[in-house]
């Protein structure tokens, strides 16, 4: 039986009235976005016609899932709310903290060793605050989710930017920062802006090598790493039905890597089978009963450009294997043409690891069609050129798949089984002891995100992304420009073999089955339960209200002014840093220190304007700090591109920047930055960003006239005495003023509730 089915049903009951009201309302039909959105308001039944892109909208998602890195921020938040409850469904997911090295059981009895400290706060602030608890080793977060709580037409938010994989069961799904999570754990309204929306039509079915990764690989290609902000991007069409649930999460999970809001495909038989399987044949019952608001109106799908902003067309007839990367998830290939493109841009051709799961391909569907190439390795006497690691979504993915031999055959290949959790695919891999000296290599993965250093902490280490079964082939040759299509390798004993087409189970065939699936419920009345964080703990702070920057910011110095990709990566690194995202001070000293100083070139080195020398940018900033000196810092477009963490603008604000003025922003961290209490601002005119010295210092001229579609005028003062005067655009609306003017969201919240 599902969670929350009496919630579901509420969900369902209230859905064709306000459905239909919004059809009303628009006079056309609707995608499915829309109807999910207009059966989310805030306010109940809808009452106007929302503008896309322009307005922002107050909502009511159905619930929220936290993973324990961004859980931690996000409940130490919440403590300050003064409420003794959450007011909707929450769930916290133990999958960041678990380091890959060894194997899954020594990994994991390693992170409780080092990690109890955080995992005990998390388990027992869920258990007084009424959250559910999935304890280290039960699951990556969006896998379980998919598992368990995701359902057809629901609404979520997540403090992670792949809680959008839940799109694959009809979902909108939208990752955001803990403060965003706040307002919603308080029983307020969550705000959007009310989305674009991006129709892909899929003809056609994938067949031989081709897997639904490819279908987004391909979407990556077309939009690039920001051609979905602001945007929902709706799949549909014979192609769309013919993939099975859990690779519909795996395109909507990678939808993160566009910029998309979040996506979302309409309710089907596939979702039916998957929620079946997973033991909640009561929602697809009472789903089957509304069924079709669980999907867009025929008239949409048949007509789409005159229903959505943007279409795209893809047949999946087709479509070919891709490889993205490296160091960018939009930078595709197709499989056979990366000889060349390879050999020009200098990769290295030799594959030194194949990795398989994350929240992005750790289904049972995914390891089974992987093993089935891993085990023509068996069959036809070829040994494995790259080294094997194996990820799985769940305990009940994991369990399922040991029960039926899928497992076995990954470690008959020598392939390392981790921990049902994140691992390399957010940097938790103990790859090298000294990753910033590592060689220069490349590595395979069915992961979402391939920056530099994200995987191994190595910057020499090129990572492409791929399907599983694609990863396992390659994996196995050992080159990346091996094509399983056409290309032929040689066995133990000298003789020309060549792989079959992959082959798996959309679902098990003897069902899904687990002994423990890791799962806590909390107390109903959890007032007795004490939260303890100890006063000299260098993993948890409990936090202190940011203060107001107040109008008058004068004097601001340059901390730095970032050249080129700045993702939230850069801006607050994973990895070894994980261990600090409950401490807000010790997890500051990572500020910026990956992002590369225009005026150098280089990381974590800028100019200190009271010393002339140069040095950390923590430090200098702290410098500043001490002063009293606020400062600004200067970034390119896509600003903020990547993970919701909002360490990223919390880090910033605590040290002292007042504001971020970039050329673009993703969209999360814009708004974690105003969450913040920040200035979060975009040059009117982009060529300013050129105007911005080394030694600058700046002077926001009308900040008491604050006021929403009204720039700002921000003056720059050089080293020699000259001056320029630029504009500053932003998309601050009066309540985020408001933000600001008492020096964060989270401030706003604690005054109403104590009023």
């Amino acid at each position: 039986m599902a969670f929350d089915i009496d919630m579901i049903k509420k969900v369902y009951a209230n859905m064709p009235e306000r459905v239909d009201k919004a059809r009303e309302l628009t006079g056309k039909p609707l995608t499915l976005a829309e109807k999910i959105l207009y059966s989310h308001l805030w306010d109940g039944n809808p009452e106007k016609v929302f503008t896309r892109g322009k307005d922002y909208v107050d909502f009511a998602p159905d619930r929220i899932a936290c993973q324990d890195a961004t859980a931690q921020m996000a409940l130490l938040q919440f403590m300050q709310a003064g409420k003794d409850k959450v007011a909707v469904p929450t769930t916290v997911h133990c999958d960041h903290l678990i380091q890959a090295k060894v194997g899954a059981d020594t990994d994991l009895q390693n992170a409780l060793n080092t990690s109890n400290e955080v995992f005990n706060f998390l388990e027992s602030v869920s258990n007084k605050y009424g959250i559910g608890f999935w304890k280290p080793g039960a699951g990556i977060i969006h896998q379980v989710v998919l598992e368990n709580y995701a359902f057809p037409g629901g609404m979520m938010i997540g403090t992670d930017s792949h809680t959008v994989n839940a799109g694959g069961l009809g979902m909108v799904a939208i990752g955001v920062g803990g403060a965003d999570a706040v307002d919603v754990m308080a029983g307020m309204a969550w705000e959007l802006k009310f989305p674009k929306l991006i129709g892909v039509r899929l003809t056609g079915k994938l067949s031989g090598w081709t897997a639904p990764k490819d279908v987004i690989l391909k979407v990556a290609e077309i939009l690039t790493v920001k051609g979905g902000t602001g945007a929902i991007v709706e799949y549909f069409g014979p192609g769309a039905k013919n993939l099975s649930c859990t690779g519909k999460g795996t395109i909507c999970n990678m939808g993160a890597e566009i910029g998309a809001t979040t996506s979302t495909f309409g309710y089907d038989e596939s979702m039916e089978r998957y929620l079946r399987a997973t033991d909640r044949a009561d929602i697809a019952d009472a789903a089957n009963e509304v069924k079709e608001y669980l999907t867009g109106d025929d008239e949409v799908y048949a007509n789409p450009e005159q229903y959505f902003d943007q279409v795209i067309d893809i047949d999946l007839d087709k479509l070919m294997p891709h490889l993205n990367g490296p160091f960018t998830p939009d930078l595709a290939t197709e499989v056979g043409t990366m000889k060349s493109k390879a050999e020009e841009n200098g990769w290295p051709l030799k594959v030194e690891w194949g990795l398989i799961g994350s929240c992005t391909n750790s289904s049972y569907e995914d390891l089974s069609r992987a093993s089935s190439v891993a085990q023509q390795a068996l069959d036809k006497g070829l040994k494995t050129k790259a080294e094997f690691g194996i990820n799985p979504g769940s305990e009940q993915v994991r369990f399922t798949a040991e029960r039926d031999g899928i497992l076995k055959v990954f470690e008959d290949l020598d392939a390392k089984i981790f921990t049902n959790a994140c691992g390399p695919c957010i940097g938790q891999w103990a790859r090298y002891e000294d990753p910033k000296n590592a060689p220069k290599n490349s590595i395979v993965h069915s992961f979402n995100r391939n920056f530099a250093k994200r995987a191994d902490g190595n910057p020499n280490t090129h990572a492409f992304v791929a399907s599983p079964e694609m990863t396992a082939a390659i994996a196995i040759a050992g080159r990346l420009d091996f094509n399983p299509i056409t290309d032929k390798l040689i066995n133990e004993d000298g003789e020309e073999v060549m792989l079959d087409e992959p082959t798996g189970w959309e679902l098990p065939p003897k069902g899904f089955e687990v002994e423990d699936d890791g799962y806590l419920a909390p107390v109903e009345d959890g007032s007795g339960v004490e939260v303890v964080v100890a006063d000299d703990s260098d993993r948890l702070q409990l936090l202190t209200p940011f203060v107001p920057l107040g109008t008058e910011i004068k004097g601001a110095k340059l901390l730095i002014k970032a050249f080129g990709k700045c993702t939230t990566d850069h801006i607050s690194m994973a990895g070894p840093w994980l261990r600090y995202r409950g401490h807000l001070d010790n997890i500051a000293n990572n500020t910026l220190i990956g992002a590369v100083n225009a005026f150098n070139k280089q990381t974590n080195l800028v100019k200190n304007q009271l010393t002339g020398e140069y040095d950390a940018v923590p430090k200098v900033q702290r410098a500043y700090k001490a002063d009293g000196i606020k400062s600004v810092v200067i970034g390119d477009h896509n600003y903020g591109e990547g993970s919701s963490r909002e360490h990223a603008a919390m880090q910033p604000r605590h040290l002292g920047v007042a504001a971020v003025i970039v050329k673009s922003f993703a969209r999360i961290h814009e708004t974690n930055l105003k969450k913040q209490g920040m200035l979060g601002l975009t040059f009117a005119n982009e060529a300013d960003y050129d105007l911005i010295q080394e030694d600058d210092t700046f002077n926001f001229l009308d900040l008491d006239q604050f006021a929403p579609d009204t720039p700002l005028t921000l003056e720059v003062v050089h080293a020699d005495g000259s001056k320029d005067q630029i504009k500053l655009n932003h998309t601050y609306n009066k309540a985020q003023i408001e933000w600001f003017h008492k020096g964060s969201a989270l401030n706003k919240i604690k005054e109403e509730n104590a009023a």
